[in-house]
């Protein structure tokens, strides 16, 4: 299954993709596509639906942020060995952890919205693990009972405030409209092998990213299971995988970041695509 979220900020409706592409409505069914949707019980019943049966969705609009209810946005660094290359970093012996606040999510649409000072902010398209069942200290083998889909993410980054003013990852992680999710979730069965993903990003029609979950240093499994160790996930948590190479910082002779007026196209292999426009500080864009 495909999962969403269409509408505007606060009455956003849950819908299902159907196999032609076309949104269908499921609110006489669920009343929001939460957290507690995402495991095996909450899905099991939609499972049994034919989308055709559904109330077709002519204009959906907005696409939200895929489920309601995110505890934990998890994100994970230096994920791809050639990526922690062109920063000039080695590559991790264990998963780099860090979070970004949940304030910081928006749809795979909504605006980017450059924070007061911003100079370096910066673009990484990955690949997003869901949690669907409560997971702590389980095994990487039996790590992926505990997935209930995947998305894609966009982990924009403020690479001055993240590198240059005091060490901690965060500052320049969790900005309000730095976490652009979906604009779907693809249940665990829509995914044949999430070690086998190609990914892209462009910048105003440049390709700059173009990788694969293939060359990832540390896979889905792991992750989960590294996490697990950490802190309890729980249904609704997103893990960010990491990113391959091609982000602004990277670029040679110099680095390039985003300005007002850029466009963000990105996407993943059976995960669907994002497009979001950068614009200067206005907090009416992220209020509003």
């Amino acid at each position: 299954m495909k999962l969403l979220r269409y509408g505007a900020k606060g009455a956003e409706k849950p819908g299902m993709l159907d196999a032609s592409g076309q949104v269908r409505d499921l609110s006489a069914v669920v009343p929001d596509i939460a957290a507690a949707t995402l495991t095996r019980a909450g899905l099991a019943p939609l499972r049994e639906l034919d989308p055709a049966s559904l109330p077709l969705v002519d204009r959906p609009g907005r696409l939200a942020p895929p489920w309601s209810g995110m505890g934990k946005f998890i994100c994970i660094g230096l994920n791809y060995a050639d990526h922690a290359a062109e920063s000039g970093l080695p590559v991790p012996a264990e998963p780099v952890i860090f979070m970004k606040p949940t304030s910081a999510l928006v749809g795979c649409n909504d605006p980017v919205v450059l924070p007061q000072g911003s100079v370096k902010t910066d673009w990484e398209v990955e690949l997003g693990v869901v949690i669907g069942e409560q997971a702590r200290y389980v095994s990487e083998a039996d790590a992926m009972k505990h997935v209930a889909g995947y998305c894609v993410v966009n982990d924009v980054s403020e690479r001055e405030y993240q590198i240059e003013r005091g060490g901690t990852w965060d500052k320049g992680k969790g900005c309000d409209t730095f976490g652009p999710v979906g604009p779907w979730l693809a249940t665990a069965d829509e995914i044949a092998d999430p070690q086998a993903l190609d990914m892209w990003l462009d910048v105003n029609g440049k390709r700059y990213q173009n990788g694969s979950t293939r060359t990832m240093v540390f896979g889905v499994a792991q992750l989960v299971a590294y996490v697990s160790r950490f802190m309890t996930l729980y249904p609704g948590d997103l893990i960010s995988t990491g990113t391959p190479p091609g982000v602004g910082m990277g670029q040679k002779p110099a680095p390039i970041y985003l300005k007002a007026g850029d466009e963000m196209r990105l996407g993943i292999a059976g995960l669907g695509e994002q497009r979001q426009r950068v614009h200067a500080w206005d907090p009416s864009l992220i209020d509003g």
